[in-house]
């Protein structure tokens, strides 16, 4: 749960605050994903694409 004080009537600043927690925190992305019901076989084949896709970035930034 994200909660953030708002100080001084700093609304902007706040809602600032609020819009980076929420990106860091990935809670837009999960929302947008768990719109529309994803079969197992297309989660598995997501995330394995993701971990590939991973390991070829940490490798690049060994070079």
């Amino acid at each position: 749960m994200l909660a953030v004080k708002v100080n001084n009537n700093d609304v902007d600043f706040a809602l600032r605050l609020l819009k980076k927690r929420v990106d860091k925190a990935g809670m837009l992305r999960e929302l947008r994903r768990r719109r529309y019901y994803e079969k197992p076989s297309d989660r598995r084949r997501r995330e394995k694409l993701a971990g590939i896709k991973n390991t070829r970035k940490r490798e690049m930034a060994l070079l």
